[in-house]
């Protein structure tokens, strides 16, 4: 019995950071990262997002946009900073949330937005996640 949909592979790690420019200094310049791109204003999502490119995968680096921002009270807990969600691919978005929300599990919002990537995104719930912030993102094209 084969689901309707699969799970790809690690779309990327999301890092709330309190100064954006100390963390991309650090990811550029201590640890070597060959790419690390300039930092991008998402007033939809409420933050500022930077990607560190690690070849399969990515660093987001996520900072506060405006007073609503989610990031903005994460940082409120966690004055450091630290890990935020983590990102999966999915081949079909609404296929993949029809069956999620079958087993229970919560979605943030009704439905998907675009995500940083031009790309349709859309986070559960970590109650309903085993504890973790999960988002996910449609790629229609999944690598194996």
């Amino acid at each position: 019995d084969s689901p309707a949909w699969r799970l790809g592979h690690l779309n990327h790690v999301a890092i709330a950071v309190p100064d954006m420019a100390q963390a991309s200094a650090f990811w550029r310049d201590v640890m070597h990262a060959e790419k690390v791109s300039e930092s991008v204003a998402m007033p939809e999502h409420g933050v500022y997002t930077v990607f560190v490119e690690l070849g399969n995968t990515k660093i987001e680096l996520l900072h506060p946009y405006g007073d609503k921002s989610p990031i903005a009270g994460f940082l409120a807990k966690n004055k450091s900073g630290g890990i935020h969600h983590i990102c999966l691919n999915v081949p079909d978005i609404q296929q993949a949330l029809a069956t999620l929300r079958a087993s229970g599990v919560q979605p943030l919002s009704e439905e998907p937005k675009t995500g940083a990537h031009g790309l349709p995104v859309i986070f559960l719930h970590p109650k309903t996640c085993g504890g973790v912030l999960v988002e996910l993102e449609e790629h229609r094209r999944i690598d194996r």
